[in-house]
Order: structure tokens, then C-alpha cells, then sequence
């Protein structure tokens, strides 16, 4: 590895960041990208560039999925089994390419071709079953569509040839009224169009005509809440910025996607970048914030190029840089890419990370608010709440809280998954039912299938039956019904569903992504999913089913952050809920569902 050649770019990249040590991901993505994996004489070379520890470079290239010790095949298929995937046939596609392929997870062809690893959720379930060759997403891999043999070949394909592409395009809402307004363009809205339709618009009243306090005030009237899973009211969040604080403020986008079930954000990253760059605008406005960063999630390679170039294109027409538009006010955006954890959702584990550690949570107080990033305040918010903020300054605040409930304003985008004809991202009401969503805008069961279970806010949700789905999708109606909104993830489940592989796929989820951090979560998750995965095997016992729901309440509220609370909640409610079918599974060996084949009747 010549790593010298390396240090002009390395040198650029750590001057976009306040820290030195904040540089360290992106510093190991370029040693990747550059020789195909990271070396000990690279982690050496990171440390010292940056001024950290060797163990400490260790302990974060082996703490994230994404990063690589040793070289792989030319090229990598990474293939989706969380839950969306395994109700659509992920298991049949692993069997199918070991058929094809000679190999499984974890292998290399022959002749070094193509790498396999089974992954947790990529973010795409619109188009499951699904995986990612290098940085394009593949799918639906099922026989019938043909992009699974097509795949094959151009995973064997030498990577420098042209090749096609083999992501069809699913269903997208383009009507609006907030977000999805300029959605219709796969490739994507830029500079020219988004003007066009009243682009900058707000940000420019709220830069030039506007104080921070009628900013936050107007986002309050409005009823925003956080829409990255909390449901926090946004301009209270922002309101806790001390103003008084002589530290820098920043302000911290949260993109790191990763909940299974959810693909709302990669779109707006996608096809309409410049409403989150805007939305960002007035919020740092608002917050006093000279400083953005975007956390990107790693898989999504195509998301972070094109808001690169919005970013670019922004900076070009004076929006971004010193003393924007005349304001006076300046603000610089620096795009970081995570490397494969789920836990980096958490919004302190995402700050640690940005830091350039291990994505561990925080204890809190202090909140990021108030101690943040680099230990100064901080304000995380998802990028779908930041791409309503122009709207609302735009059209009113009266407007958008007319379009949801009396205590939640506006739309959001629900991610409809699973075992619906029309998988795809929906902008809805806050007050549309459950039922809507999936037999008015998803067009119903697949197949004409019966209605069996629903996951409503993302894989942590509590799941509904199919009698409970007569529910508003606002933050409050869904906490009233015993679960939660939480990202707007909808993974529906029919009839030929066996809860007990759901539950395994979650368990199995959660025990992966675990940070480690806490003992009730690192030991409890590995736990649940052992037992559950016996369970599966024929080996269950009458008791487990009890000790199960024991770990899971033992887990909760005993950790630093919610994830241990979050891998109990699916286990508690797919058990009560179903409990005589897990009964049935633990008595008779076997699920009546799919006999002796594991997960064969929940397939396409």
C-alpha cells in the first residue's frame, strides 16, 4: 500500500472537520476505496494523521460491518435477510445463488470474482427480496421478475465493463403536498427545477426578514415533530440551544437510515436534496449554527453522491459559504458517511461515531443540546423533519398543521413492505388510518391474501393484529394503541406468516446490531435470539416462552439507550399476541405453516 500518495487527500479531508479525530471513518473509507481493504500499516497511518491511539483505529474498524482486514473478491453481493426480506424469499435467493454460485456467506468464487455476505437490513425493502452488488441495490430477486439470473451475471461481470441496471422502480408517491412533490424524477431534482417550484424561497425570507425566535415559533404553531422515530416537537428541541453558550453550535443531520422496514429518507437524499439542504438552512438559522454535518449511512453510496452535488451546487449559487445571500449569516455542510451500524440511528451513538469512535451511546443528561458534539450544543434531527421546514415557512404554519391531527401537524412518508401488491413510499396525513395505507394506497393483501399481522412504525414497533389496524398513523393514536409510529415503517404480514421465524428474523437483527455496550442488551439479545432460534429448530421447550417475555422485561429500561427496549418490544408482542401458535411450534417440533422447510410458504 503506497499510503503516502494518499495524504493530500487525506490532508483535505481532516480540514473539513472542527476535530482532527472526527476525520477517522472518512479517512478509512478512503484507504478502502482506494486498495479494496484496511491494512495495520493503514490503521498506523490513520492514527498518526490524526493524532490517536493504533487500538483506538482497531477497535473502530472492527466495530463497523462495512470496513475490511483482508481482500475480497473483485466485486461484493451483500444480500438482505431481516424480516421485509424473509417474508418476500431471502432464503430462497441465498439457496438459489449457492445453487448458481458453488458458494455461500461469508465465500469467494473460484476464480475471485464475487464476494457473498449476508447483511442485515439495506434499507430497501420496496424491492424485496434484495441485495447490493458493490454500490448498486438489486431487486425484487425472485425467479419470476429474472433480475435474479440477470444478477448473477453481472456480478461475474469485471466491474470496469459497463453494465446495467437491475433496480426496477417501485411505487413512489410524486402528489405530495410536502415532500414527495418533486419525488418524480428518479434521477433526481436539481438546482434549475427546485428554483423553479419555489426552491429557497423560505430560507431566503427566513435569512433576510426573519429572527431566529419567529422562526422557532412558527415551526412550533406548525406542530413538527421529530420524524426519525421519537416524535419529539421540533421547535421545543430547538429551543434548548443555549443561546448564551460561547461554544460553536452545530447542527448534526441524522441520514443514517437503518431501520428494516424504513427507505423514506433515501429518497428525499435522492430526488429532492435541496429541500433537505434548505429546510437545514433555516434551522441552523434558527439554532445560531455556522456548522452542519449530514451522517450519511454507509450503504447508501448513490445517496451521498447526489446530495453531494446539491451541496455543490449550492455553495456555487452562494447558499451555502460565507455570508449567504447577503444575510450575513454563513453555514458550511460536510457530508460523513457511517460504515454499517444500526445504532448509529441513536442520536448520541451517531455523535460518537462522528467523533471517530465506536457508535456508542450516551448517557443522558447532558443532553446533545446542551453538550453535543465535541462536547458543545448540538441539535440531531432526521432528515425528513428538516425537509417539511421550507414548506412550512413557505405555505404557513396554519397550513401544514391543518394537513395532520390536533397535536401533530402535516404528512409524512410511510414505507409500505411485505406482503402488499404495492410495495413503496406513500405521503399521507398524520391521521390516515393503518387500513388505508394498506388497502387504499398499497392495494391491499398480496394475492388476496388474509390480513395476518402489522409492524407500524419500523421493526422496533410492537406488532398489530389484524383486527387492530383501525388506527390513526400519528405519533399519539399509535401509543394509545399499544405501540408506536416510529418511523413510518409498515411491514405487513399475511396469512401464511409463521410469527415464530418473524420474531427469529428480529431477534436475529437485534443480537446483531447490538453495540455491546450495556450487559441487559449484549447479553439479552443474544439471548432471546438463541432461544428463539431453537425454537425454530424443533428443540423449544414449554417454559421458554415465559422466559422469553422475562429477559425481554428485564431488558427494559436497564441500558443507556432504548435499543435494549426496542429488541424486547417485538418479542413481547409477537408472543402475546400469538402466543398459541408458539405454543403449537414448541409442542409439535414443526410450524403447521411451512412443515419441515424452514420459511417456505412466506415466500413470493
Amino acid at each position: 500500500m503506497n499510503l503516502a500518495a494518499l495524504e493530500p487527500q487525506a490532508r483535505e479531508i481532516i480540514q473539513r472537520y472542527d476535530e482532527p479525530r472526527a476525520a477517522v471513518l472518512p479517512l478509512l473509507w478512503l484507504v478502502q476505496e482506494t486498495f479494496g481493504h484496511i491494512s495495520s500499516d493503514a490503521e498506523f497511518w490513520v492514527g498518526r494523521l490524526v493524532g490517536l491511539a493504533v487500538s483506538h483505529v482497531r477497535e473502530v474498524v472492527s466495530f463497523y460491518t462495512m470496513f475490511r482486514t483482508k481482500a475480497s473478491g473483485r466485486r461484493e453481493l451483500r444480500v438482505c435477510t431481516s424480516l421485509p426480506c424473509m417474508l418476500r424469499g431471502a432464503e430462497d435467493v441465498l439457496a438459489q445463488l449457492r445453487d448458481r454460485l458453488n458458494i455461500g456467506p461469508g465465500e469467494t468464487t473460484a476464480g475471485g470474482e464475487l464476494t457473498i455476505t449476508d447483511v442485515e437490513c439495506l434499507c430497501a425493502c420496496e424491492i424485496a427480496p434484495m441485495a447490493q452488488l458493490d454500490e448498486q441495490f438489486v431487486g425484487p430477486l425472485s425467479q419470476e421478475s429474472g433480475i435474479l439470473d440477470a444478477m448473477v451475471r453481472e456480478a461475474l461481470r469485471d466491474p470496469r465493463d459497463s453494465g446495467q441496471t437491475l433496480e426496477p422502480q417501485p411505487f413512489v408517491s410524486t402528489d405530495g403536498p410536502v415532500v414527495s412533490t418533486r419525488f418524480k424524477d428518479p434521477e433526481g431534482t436539481w438546482w434549475d427545477a427546485y428554483v423553479a417550484g419555489g426552491g429557497y424561497v423560505a430560507a431566503k425570507k427566513a435569512l433576510l426578514s426573519m429572527k431566529p425566535a419567529e422562526i422557532i415559533d412558527e415551526v412550533s404553531r406548525a406542530n413538527l415533530r421529530g420524524l426519525g422515530g421519537a416524535g419529539f416537537p421540533t421547535a421545543r428541541k430547538w429551543s434548548f440551544i443555549p443561546k448564551a453558550s460561547p461554544k460553536p453550535k452545530y447542527l448534526v443531520v441524522n441520514a443514517d437510515e437503518g431501520e428494516p422496514g424504513t427507505f423514506k429518507d433515501r429518497y428525499i437524499l435522492e430526488r429532492d436534496p435541496h429541500a433537505l439542504l434548505e429546510g437545514m438552512m433555516i434551522a441552523a438559522y434558527a439554532i445560531g449554527s455556522h456548522k452542519a454535518y449530514v451522517y450519511i449511512r454507509g450503504e447508501y453510496f448513490r445517496s451521498a453522491q447526489r446530495f453531494n452535488r446539491a451541496v455543490e451546487e449550492a455553495y456555487a449559487h452562494a447558499w451555502l459559504g460565507k455570508n449567504i445571500q447577503g444575510s450575513g449569516f454563513d453555514l458550511d455542510v460536510v457530508i460523513h458517511r457511517g460504515a454499517g451500524a444500526y445504532i448509529c440511528g441513536e442520536e448520541t451513538a451517531l455523535l460518537t461515531s462522528l467523533e471517530g469512535g465506536k457508535g456508542f451511546p450516551k448517557l443522558k443528561p447532558p443532553f446533545p443540546a446542551i453538550s453535543g458534539l465535541f462536547q458543545c450544543p448540538t441539535i440531531v434531527n432526521n432528515v425528513e423533519t428538516l425537509a417539511c421546514v421550507p414548506f412550512i415557512l413557505r405555505e404557513g404554519a396554519d397550513r401544514f398543521a391543518g394537513l395532520g391531527t390536533p397535536k401533530q401537524g402535516g404528512t409524512r412518508l410511510f414505507s409500505l413492505c411485505g406482503h402488499v401488491n404495492r410495495p413503496g413510499v406513500y405521503e399521507a396525513s398524520v391521521g390516515v388510518t393503518l387500513r388505508e395505507l394498506i388497502d387504499n394506497y398499497a392495494e391491499g393483501v398480496r394475492g388476496g391474501r388474509k390480513l395476518k399481522a402489522v409492524v407500524p412504525g419500523g421493526i422496533s414497533a410492537k406488532v398489530l393484529t389484524a383486527d387492530e389496524i383501525d388506527v390513526r398513523m400519528d405519533f399519539d393514536s399509535l401509543m394509545t394503541a399499544g405501540t408506536m409510529a416510529g418511523s413510518g415503517g409498515v411491514i405487513v404480514m399475511d396469512e401464511t406468516t409463521c410469527m415464530v421465524d418473524a420474531l427469529q428474523s428480529a431477534a436475529k437483527f437485534f443480537a446483531h446490531e447490538s453495540c455491546g455496550q450495556c450487559s441487559p442488551c449484549r447479553e439479552g439479545t443474544g439471548w432471546v435470539y438463541r432461544i428463539i432460534r431453537r425454537i425454530t429448530e424443533g428443540q423449544g421447550r414449554p417454559q421458554d416462552l415465559d422466559e422469553l417475555l422475562g429477559i425481554a422485561g428485564d431488558m427494559e429500561g436497564k441500558t443507556i439507550c432504548v435499543f435494549a427496549d426496542a429488541a424486547a418490544w417485538p418479542v413481547q408482542s409477537y408472543i402475546t399476541k400469538f402466543r398459541a401458535e408458539f405454543e403449537e411450534h414448541i409442542r409439535t417440533g414443526k410450524c403447521v405453516l411451512r412443515g419441515e422447510s424452514p420459511q417456505l410458504t412466506v415466500h413470493s
